[in-house]
C-alpha cells in the first residue's frame, strides 16, 4: 500500500467525519440549549435523505432537493418542538428520552411504510460526477463536494454563533435562559428555531449523503450511534468538541475497516471509554 493510498483513505475518513459533524452539530445545539438528548434527531437525517431523493427524482433537479428537504424537515422539527417536546419540560429526562425514542421509531416506520424497505441512490449532477487526480490517485468529485459543503456549513455556523446578534442570543440562552428571558427575549422562539435548524442540518446531511451512501432503512440507526458517540466524546453542548470528535470517528472508521474490518465497529467505543476515563465531561465539555 502506497503513501497515496493511505492519504486517500484519510481523506475518506475526513469526508465522513465532516458529514457526521453536520448531524451531530444539531444534536449538540439542542442539548446545549434545551438539555434534551433528542433520540429522534437521526430520523431527521433519514427523512432528509428520502424526501430529497423523491424531490430529485420527481423534479430531475438535485439542487432543488438540497433546498426542499431541509426546509420540510426543519418545519417538521419546529412542530415537534412546539407541540410535543415543550409539553415534556419539567417531566424529567426519562420522559423526554421515551418521547424522542418513540418519535424515532414512528418516523422510521412511516418512511418504510411510504418508501418500502429498499435502498435508493441518486446519480450526482453531471458537474459533480467522475473523478479527478488527487493525492496520487483518482478521487470522486462528489466526495470533494460533500467535504466542501460540510466545511462551508461548519464555517457559517461558527461565524453565526460568534459574530451575529442571533448567535449571541443563542449562546446566552444556553448559558442562562432565565436572564435572557428577563431581558425581554422570547426564549421559546429561540428554542424552536434552534430545534428546527438542527433538524434542517440533519436533513441536509441526509440528502447530500444519498449519492454515495444511499437512502436505506437502517441509515437512521447507524448515524444515531455515531452521533451520540461524537456528542459524548466532544462534550455535551460543545460544537468544537463535536467537530474534533466527528473527525476522530471518521478516521477511526476509515482505517479500522481497512485493517481490522471485523472489529472496526468497537474502536469508536474504545476511544470513548478511554476519553471518559480521564475526562468524564468529554474533550471540551463542562463538568
Amino acid at each position: 500500500m502506497s503513501a497515496s493510498f493511505y492519504a486517500t483513505q484519510a481523506l475518506h475518513g475526513f469526508v465522513y467525519g465532516m458529514l457526521l459533524f453536520l448531524v451531530a452539530s444539531g444534536l449538540t445545539l439542542v442539548f446545549g440549549m434545551m438539555r434534551i438528548l433528542n433520540m429522534a434527531h437521526a430520523s431527521f437525517y433519514m427523512a432528509g435523505a428520502y424526501i430529497g431523493y423523491s424531490v430529485a427524482q420527481a423534479a430531475g433537479n438535485f439542487w432543488l432537493a438540497l433546498i426542499v428537504a431541509p426546509a420540510v424537515v426543519g418545519l417538521s422539527g419546529i412542530l415537534i418542538e412546539v407541540f410535543l417536546l415543550r409539553r415534556m419540560l419539567g417531566h424529567g429526562t426519562v420522559a423526554e428520552l421515551l418521547l424522542t425514542f418513540g418519535l424515532f421509531y414512528i418516523i422510521t416506520e412511516a418512511i418504510v411504510w411510504n418508501w418500502g424497505s429498499y435502498a435508493y441512490s441518486l446519480e450526482p449532477p453531471p458537474i459533480l460526477s467522475g473523478s479527478i487526480p488527487l493525492l496520487g490517485a483518482s478521487y470522486p468529485v462528489y466526495r470533494l463536494f460533500v467535504l466542501a459543503m460540510s466545511l462551508a456549513v461548519c464555517a457559517g455556523l461558527a461565524a453565526m454563533l460568534l459574530y451575529t446578534r442571533t448567535g449571541i442570543i443563542i449562546r446566552a440562552t444556553v448559558s442562562d435562559s432565565s436572564m435572557v428571558s428577563a431581558l425581554g427575549i422570547d426564549t421559546s422562539r429561540v428554542r424552536y428555531a434552534v430545534f428546527g435548524a438542527g433538524a434542517s442540518l440533519a436533513a441536509f446531511a441526509g440528502i447530500i449523503a444519498v449519492p454515495f451512501l444511499q437512502a436505506e432503512p437502517s441509515m437512521g440507526a447507524s448515524i444515531l450511534i455515531d452521533s451520540f458517540v461524537v456528542v459524548v466524546l466532544g462534550g455535551f453542548g460543545s460544537l468544537a468538541g463535536a467537530l474534533l470528535a466527528a473527525l476522530l470517528i471518521g478516521e477511526i472508521q476509515s482505517f479500522g475497516i481497512l485493517f481490522l474490518p471485523d472489529l472496526a465497529i468497537i474502536f469508536q467505543f474504545l476511544l470513548m471509554a478511554l476519553v471518559l476515563m480521564f475526562r468524564p465531561s468529554g474533550l471540551f465539555g463542562e463538568p
